[in-house]
């Protein structure tokens, strides 16, 4: 007779959220700042956690404050926690990978310094039809309103003041990831 045994789901993520071997993805959507924490199994969904924000309309753009960028990331985190801490009575520390998603377009202009030079503009705006245009014809693609470059082109078309200043062009993306370990990966600098 075999004296197998067998572990549940739950002793299975107890014990992989315990030695940290886990994978955290975090996705800053336009409403929504979601946080996973998956094992394995991709389709096995281990703990979650959300934060609502929304874009706001200031000086004629739709925009999220970088502060609600940072609040908003630490309440889905800690949401995600309680959760883990709520269905397996574990707090993680530590995770085998993080992985973060955010809004691919928008417009995020810093100086050689680093300081934020205009308002981020998000992929709600679509002000920049004279310069999807004037690059769309350019490249001979489509470039659409809300790509980075149809913003800074437009931005140069308006002789907007903090262009001279631009040292760094970025995404949400590419401003999470930058802030996150110190470089700009998506190749923007």
């Amino acid at each position: 007779m075999s004296t197998s045994s067998t572990v549940s789901p739950g002793d299975s993520a107890r014990d992989d959220l315990r030695a940290g071997r886990l994978s955290l993805g975090i996705e800053l959507g336009s409403t929504r700042i979601k946080a996973c924490l998956i094992g394995d199994d991709p389709s096995q969904v281990i703990a979650v956690g959300s934060h609502e924000w929304d874009n706001e309309f200031v000086g004629q753009v739709w925009t999220y404050s970088l502060e609600d960028v940072w609040s908003g990331l630490q309440a889905a985190y800690a949401d995600l926690i309680d959760n883990a801490e709520s269905r397996y009575g574990v707090r993680p520390d530590t995770f085998a990978a993080i992985g973060v998603s955010a809004m691919m377009h928008g417009y995020l202009a810093f100086d050689a310094a680093g300081d934020l030079l205009a308002p981020f503009r998000t992929w709600r705006n679509t002000t920049t039809g004279p310069a999807a245009a004037e690059l769309t014809d350019l490249f001979g693609v489509n470039i659409p309103l809300r790509w980075s470059i149809a913003h800074l082109r437009q931005a140069v078309l308006d002789k907007e003041p903090h262009v001279p200043e631009i040292a760094s062009l970025t995404t949400l993306a590419g401003y999470v990831h930058w802030q996150a370990h110190g470089s700009e990966s998506s190749g923007s600098r």
